[in-house]
């Protein structure tokens, strides 16, 4: 190991001192250009090339980022600033230097149809306040939401109108109003959504549209009848009525206590047919591929084949060729039978055999 004297170690010292506190004016030929407004700073002065190959890449490289970053906190302390909860800030100004996006620039929000309306309207939307007044319990509460002013949810009596059933219980039809009124706020909601991305709503036949197929009418019937308290056992069918496909089927699952032996044979069934070399080969679906596949083949050859011409039924000739040979004679000589097909045009040629139908 080389002994270091004491002189050396100091000199170092001042070295690493010297660097952790340099001085905050940085001499460059070219002044640069400042953007403040997005934290900015262009270094139009080229790179000492000479310095670079000498010195370490990385240092010359820190280096030259500390000083340009020094020369532009110098510029951000040149604007006006203000304290902010015992912090200094600068006020920065608007940007110049126009930064190219990552993304593209987001599309605007469609508007729905009662903004749409408003616009047409000139109806302008104004700012309501948090807090209102609330008469029965004198005091400030608020307009929507969990102990809001003028709720009348909590009310133990409800007047009966004139005009409604004196038996009707009005607690539970506010009920059914405000799920109403939800579920149409939801489906508006929907709605709106699928009119900006310019996708068309789907319809399961329930809601009513002005064109529903026969398919979304029968989904609509099977549930109405479904929604009864016996779940429509005894709700009667419609004439010509059919029941729709994939409607009613409910999945099934295993049970989560009980005998684990069917899912202890269907685990090692699988690790089994993971752990064997050789593929596990269904007989019955292979058979019946390859007989369908004879059959594809002897149908297709046939269609290819071209059909034999002729009339079908029996052409051997038999009681046709009688009394037509020699006179007197029953027509089966060489000399003179003038049958078609029969045994009397000659002994070279056999006859045909029966053909029939197959």
């Amino acid at each position: 190991m080389a002994a270091c004297s004491i002189e050396d170690v100091l000199a170092k010292a001042e070295r690493e001192e010297a660097e952790k506190l340099k001085s905050i004016s940085v001499l460059k030929e070219l002044e640069l250009e400042f953007d403040p407004g997005n934290l900015f700073a262009f270094d139009k002065n080229p790179p000492n090339s000479r310095e670079f190959r000498k010195q370490n890449k990385d240092e010359f490289l820190r280096s030259l980022a500390r000083d340009n970053t020094q020369l532009l906190i110098n510029e951000l302390w040149k604007l006006p600033t203000e304290r902010v909860e015992e912090v200094i800030v600068a006020k920065l100004p608007e940007p110049t230097t126009r930064l190219p996006r990552e993304k593209p620039v987001p599309k605007p929000r469609p508007s729905t149809k009662w903004e749409e309306f408003a616009k047409l309207k000139g109806i302008q939307k104004k700012k309501k306040t948090n807090l209102v007044w609330d008469d029965v319990h004198k005091e400030w509460k608020r307009r929507w939401g969990y102990k809001r002013a003028n709720d009348d949810t909590k009310e133990w009596l409800i007047e009966v109108p004139e005009t409604a059933d004196p038996n009707e219980d009005q607690f539970s039809k506010r009920i059914k109003a405000k799920k109403e009124r939800v579920a149409k706020n939801e489906l508006n909601r929907l709605r709106n959504i699928a009119r900006g991305q310019k996708i068309k709503v789907p319809g399961v036949g329930l809601a009513p549209t002005d064109q529903q197929s026969k398919t979304e009418l029968g989904k609509a019937i099977h549930v109405a009848k479904h929604s009864t308290a016996s779940v429509g056992k005894f709700q009667g069918n419609l004439p010509k009525e059919k029941v729709p496909k994939n409607m009613g089927k409910k999945r099934k699952f295993e049970p989560l206590i009980g005998d684990f032996s069917a899912e202890k044979r269907k685990h090692l069934d699988l690790l089994n047919i993971m752990d064997s070399k050789k593929p596990r080969i269904d007989i019955t679906k292979a058979v019946n591929k390859q007989m369908r596949e004879e059959d594809r083949q002897s149908g297709f050859q046939k269609r290819k084949s071209p059909g034999k011409k002729g009339r079908k039924g029996n052409f051997s000739g038999k009681g046709k060729a009688k009394g037509k040979g020699k006179k007197g004679g029953p027509g089966g000589g060489s000399s003179g039978g003038s049958s078609k097909g029969g045994p009397g045009r000659g002994n070279n040629r056999k006859p045909r055999k029966k053909q029939g139908k197959r």
